[in-house]
């Protein structure tokens, strides 16, 4: 059963025009498939006419078979001057061997005139004569009308008949282009709407986010009769990047009703979302709308407490629709509310009439002025929460001393941290050799803690962080250290503040240590 919207990704191409996107080909092959067993319904692989990366892709694809979606290879219309079927570039898209093609041409007269320097009749021939030679060799054919709003704008008769002339030539869709990004919704439904009153042939959306209304725009032109929206994951794009597919299809499917993806991809949509920034080697942003961790945050007090009795009152949608979740957040605008969710999220059996409730929000709002953070440090709070349930349990270990010095030779400087640290009643003592302090302590508190503890052989730290607390006390202004640790499993974050950058450090290193000793 064809879907109400049909969605088109162009992650490979045009997210790849993105500041710091590059992929190389074996990232778009595994992209692909993500993408493919995801379920969008086309996947632009890139411009076989550009480089040789996309060549070799494209020539790698042949070897595989996609389930769901029909690979795309993209293009322009044949240059001026030039007989189609001698157009070098033409005959790449061809020998790139996909089943779809998409080109893109020119709407706006002031690019016909000022870019291309042809005339408007040329240009509508380039058109024509590309799409009609496509089809011709057995290829579905997607016009992407570039410029499209601002081109009607200037001039509606000649926008229109260059999307008549794609139509006419045998055209799958027309999709129009919000290529500079600066559009209003208001326009883009109106337009649109003139282009699905005027074709016979189905009409698509392809918007940029440069005024920050790129998913805005794209669901207006559904709703105006598109039914086909062409974007990124996570939004990759030029400039300030393109539309985000990542809200645009549950906004379809959740807002709109309308079908798009399998119902049952709509889940793994996060997942989906943190797999192409993996491979694209950037931190998954926090805030995107739906996929990011901040999505269904809850800080405020009163807003937690609303939250535990009816999670409708301040969430939108369930959060697991799109394989999320609820995250309750810790800080010194917390309530009591958000002590118990956060508390019971980690694994602790606590309720409002717990007696220690009252102790644990205190100190946590204490530690919160004295320059504490836990909404990234979920570690930290946890051996908080459980310090005062179990009224201050036996550690796993103490840290009695430890040094760390820095040497210069002729060739190098070498870091050097020297730690000794017991467990029970025994005593380990350990020296390590780092690329700075943090390293050196590092390696020295893992030396001497897997003596004991085998299972921390596993654990690596993944980010670190430092924050200037108080500038205007300039080097002896306190600092905090935000830690980010994997056991190949699981994260945890854990946070230690100081004046000395080395005890913070050393702060969060043991709450790391110590929370990947607890048994959940």
């Amino acid at each position: 059963m064809k879907p109400d919207v049909e969605i088109y990704d162009t992650t490979l191409r045009d997210g790849c025009q993105g500041e710091g996107i590059n992929f190389s080909v074996a990232d778009k092959l595994r992209i692909a498939e993500k993408l493919d067993v995801f379920g969008v319904h086309y996947i632009e692989g890139g411009w076989p006419g550009s480089n040789p990366k996309d060549i070799e892709f494209f020539a790698q694809t042949k070897k595989r078979k996609f389930k769901n979606a029909r690979l795309a290879a993209f293009g322009s219309t044949r240059k001026k001057g030039v007989a189609v079927e001698k157009d070098e570039q033409v005959r790449l898209l061809i020998d790139a061997g996909t089943p779809v093609v998409t080109i893109y041409g020119k709407t706006s007269m002031l690019h016909v005139k000022e870019v291309l320097r042809c005339s408007p009749d040329e240009n509508l021939a380039m058109i024509g004569d590309t799409v009609r030679f496509l089809k011709d060799h057995g290829k579905f054919v997607i016009y992407d009308a570039e410029h499209c709003f601002d081109g009607y704008q200037l001039d509606p008769d000649y926008a229109l008949a260059t999307w008549q002339a794609a139509e006419k030539a045998g055209a799958d869709f027309v999709v129009l282009c919000d290529t500079n990004g600066g559009c209003l919704p208001g326009k883009v439904a109106a337009i649109t709407k003139v282009a699905v009153g005027n074709l016979n042939c189905r009409v698509g959306i392809h918007t940029h986010d440069d005024i920050g209304v790129g998913v805005a725009n794209a669901l207006a032109a559904l709703e105006a009769g598109a039914t086909h929206v062409q974007g990124t994951i996570n939004g990759y794009g030029e400039r300030t990047g393109n539309c985000n597919l990542t809200s645009v299809i549950p906004c379809v499917t959740l807002k709109l009703k309308q079908s798009c993806v399998p119902a049952s991809s709509l889940a793994k949509l996060k997942e989906l979302s943190q797999f192409v920034d993996e491979i694209a080697n950037l931190r998954h942003n926090p805030r995107l709308p739906w996929v990011g961790s901040a999505a269904f945050a809850h800080k405020g007090g009163t807003h937690v407490n609303a939250v535990q009795k009816l999670a409708a009152s301040y969430e939108h949608v369930d959060p697991s629709r799109v394989g999320n979740a609820r995250n309750v957040l810790i800080s010194d605008l917390a309530g009591r509310s958000n002590i118990v969710m956060k508390a019971r999220e980690l694994g602790f059996k606590l309720t409002n009439d717990t007696p220690e409730l009252k102790d644990i929000l205190a100190t946590v709002k204490q530690r919160e002025h004295a320059g504490y953070e836990y909404e990234a440090a979920e570690a930290s709070i946890a051996l908080l929460i459980r310090g005062i349930l179990d009224h201050n349990p036996e550690l796993r270990f103490t840290v009695e001393t430890y040094h760390v010095s820095m040497r210069r030779d002729a060739k190098e400087s070498v870091c050097e941290a020297t730690v000794r640290v017991r467990v029970g009643k025994q005593v380990h003592h350990e020296v390590a050799e780092g690329d700075g302090p943090v390293n050196a302590l590092d390696g020295a508190l893992r030396s001497a803690l897997v003596k004991s503890f085998p299972k921390l052989k596993k654990v690596s730290l993944t980010d670190y962080k430092v924050r200037i607390l108080d500038t205007a006390t300039g080097t002896a202004a306190k600092t905090r250290v935000l830690i980010q640790s994997t056991d190949g499993k699981r994260e945890w974050g854990t946070v230690g503040v100081s004046e000395n950058i080395i005890e913070a450090s050393l702060q969060a290193l043991v709450d790391s240590m110590e929370y990947a000793l607890l048994k959940h």
